[in-house]
């Protein structure tokens, strides 16, 4: 790999162990949220890649959790293994690309019962792959996704009453 390349990976993946980025992470489901709901690709393209970028946003902690360590080690190795396109490698791409555009479609739709399953079930499913894969590690996934979860979630009920929106599994008419 380039020096330069594997240099930056380094870099970001010493910054990927501070837990706070796990913390703010799902609450970029949001302006997420908030741009497919407005229908704009560039609000929803921006919220991408600062969704992606945020996991090195932070310094790298003094100390690292044993737990974090040994799950984002399964995840570095998972993410090298790249090159062998294992079909689990591939439904884990898939389920993320997927439930993205799920969300986003569910919020460009006008639907806030399917945009809240959705972003319940993306939860959800993150907890369980991270335990799945990451045995007792993957718990360390747990907090963050909960906090996240729970907050979303408010927010985007508390936003609906304010504005008076159904949260319904239909569309709004006239939308």
């Amino acid at each position: 790999m380039n020096g330069v390349l594997q240099e930056f990976l380094d870099w970001a993946y010493a910054r990927h162990t501070n837990t706070l980025s796990w913390y703010i992470r799902p609450l970029f489901v949001l302006p997420l949220a908030y741009f497919a709901w407005r229908r704009s690709w560039k609000g929803i393209a921006l919220t991408i890649v600062a969704l992606l970028s945020s996991m090195f946003w932070f310094p790298p902690p003094e100390r690292i959790d044993p737990q974090v360590q040994a799950f984002l080690d399964m995840e570095k190795e998972l993410i090298l293994s790249i090159g062998d396109l294992s079909p689990l490698y591939l439904l884990s791409v898939l389920a993320v690309v997927g439930s993205l555009t799920a969300l986003c479609l569910a919020f460009w739709r006008r639907s806030l019962g399917w945009g809240l399953i959705i972003i319940n079930l993306m939860a959800l499913l993150k907890v369980a792959w991270s335990i799945g894969e990451g045995g007792d590690s993957g718990r360390a996934v747990l907090l963050p996704a909960m906090v996240g979860l729970v907050l979303c979630d408010l927010a985007i009920i508390w936003i609906a009453r304010r504005l008076h929106l159904p949260i319904s599994l239909r569309r709004p008419r006239g939308s």
